[in-house]
């Protein structure tokens, strides 16, 4: 896992990124993911205004990324505005829950084998804007992370069966991390910002408030946990009863069924002994299948992370938690 630290501006931090790169012969463009058709540049283009409105400095560090590599300002937003719209590798778990003594938001990320040397996790401090600690498998998106107020998000990708211009999953986590202090407000700026592409957000804040919200271009869907229960979970595929139709079943979702069915089932017969270890059990597959594949078929959990929201720490696994430890990391200053 690359580990990188972004401060200044976003065209500060992206350039100076993007020149690193550039000094060590690492050109963006010249990787075999990186994708462009004549159908993501028209959709990046429709989309260009909308970032322009409401996040106009994530196309700063976009363009500073360009400049640094020497490359196509118009390619690179290409890339990274049509991700999540066009393709469906990305597959995950993410679990919160909450009682007295926790607040915890745990996330397994899985991908390919393949590109697991090239996974980022970022420490961004930026000018006026919440600084984070988040992981992605791109660059610039995020997948999941927790900022310097103690919001937690974590992704969970849905096949894009329905696409419009807007905000692409990870640059809607980013914005979420750097924008919010609580879940409400996430939820305010979700109901307000067009969004792209299909996805879960779990999100966890400071105060204990908890959900997973079902979104795309057509609805958004707030599921909170019960009374008695205390946790949510989501996977790759919708829950709620008016997103159900926009899932595809005849994809290959890395077993998003069973994986939800053992967080939940898991979190049910335990939730009176809600703990850290516990989070750590459940994402290391000892309640039933989570991170167990084949590393042959070139998938695997390729990391995993626990936000400790109560304690205000950071736990995390770069590759699979059935064969390595968690580690605190201690690095981001929370307010």
């Amino acid at each position: 896992m690359y580990h990188g630290r972004f401060k200044g501006t976003h065209y500060e931090a992206g350039y100076k990124w993007g020149e690193l790169l550039y000094k060590n012969s690492n050109i963006i463009s010249n990787k075999h993911t990186f994708v462009i058709t004549e159908e993501r540049r028209k959709f990046a283009n429709e989309c260009l205004p909308i970032y322009e409105k409401y996040y106009p400095e994530i196309l700063e560090e976009i363009k500073g990324i360009a400049d640094g590599q020497k490359d196509s300002y118009e390619n690179l937003y290409t890339f990274l505005l049509s991700m999540y719209c066009f393709e469906f590798d990305n597959h995950c778990t993410c679990i919160a829950l909450k009682d007295d003594q926790n607040i915890i938001l745990g996330r397994n990320s899985d991908f390919l084998v393949e590109l697991e040397k090239l996974y980022m996790n970022c420490l961004y401090k930026l000018d006026n804007v919440y600084s984070f600690n988040g992981n992605t498998t791109a660059f610039v998106e995020m997948e999941d992370g927790i900022n310097e107020h103690g919001l937690a998000i974590g992704l969970t990708f849905i096949y894009p069966e329905v696409i419009r211009v807007g905000f692409n999953a990870g640059i809607l986590v980013r914005y979420l991390l750097e924008k919010c202090k609580t879940t409400n407000e996430v939820i305010e700026k979700l109901r307000d910002i067009p969004i792209a592409s299909q996805q879960t957000l779990t999100i966890a804040d400071s105060t204990g408030n908890i959900v997973v919200v079902e979104c795309n271009s057509e609805y958004i869907e707030v599921i909170k946990p019960s009374e008695v229960d205390g946790f949510v979970v989501a996977a790759n595929e919708f829950n709620s009863p008016k997103m159900k139709k926009y899932n595809n079943y005849d994809i290959d979702d890395w077993r998003a069924e069973e994986r939800y069915s053992v967080a939940y089932n898991s979190l049910k017969e335990n939730s009176h002994h809600f703990s850290i270890e516990l989070v750590k059990d459940i994402l290391s597959g000892k309640y039933g299948f989570m991170c167990q594949y084949d590393r042959k078929t070139n998938a695997d959990t390729v990391w995993s992370v626990i936000y400790d929201v109560k304690n205000r720490k950071i736990y995390r696994i770069e590759g699979n938690p059935s064969r390595k430890k968690f580690q605190e990391d201690r690095r981001l200053r929370f307010n």
